[in-house]
């Protein structure tokens, strides 16, 4: 079963470790990437730019509109995703609590909605 990890930080937990942690930090987060995707757990994993890079689009009555940066009103902010295969949530919480990113913000879990079984209950 496939689950979504989405990695939130907030940026002033970030801001306020000791110098050289966050590498140190890094560092422990791609090795222990490295082994989930040998172990078979890892299918995608990447790294978002700063939420200051961030544009929020909605389209309400036809008429787009365009912000910058994320549009929520909150301390973390998405920073990146895992994208895993886990037996079930169990494995997909434990596989999430090891990563470093639950100290200085939050890893949501979502499983995976099959889209092939979307795409034929809708008839394509």
């Amino acid at each position: 079963m496939k689950f979504m990890m989405l990695v939130y930080t907030d940026d002033a937990l970030l801001d306020a470790l000791p110098a050289g942690e966050f590498d140190t930090m890094m560092r422990g987060c791609l090795e222990h990437a490295d082994e989930l995707r040998g172990e078979g757990h890892l299918i995608e994993s990447q790294q978002l730019e700063s939420g200051a890079t961030a544009k929020s689009v909605r389209v309400r009555n036809g008429r787009a509109t365009v912000l910058d940066g994320p549009f929520a009103e909150t301390k973390e902010i998405l920073g990146g995703f895992n994208l895993i295969e886990a037996a079930d949530m169990d494995e997909a919480v434990r596989i999430a609590s090891e990563f470093p990113w639950t100290r200085t913000g939050c890893i949501e879990i979502r499983p995976v909605r099959d889209l092939m079984a979307v795409r034929k209950r809708v008839g394509l």
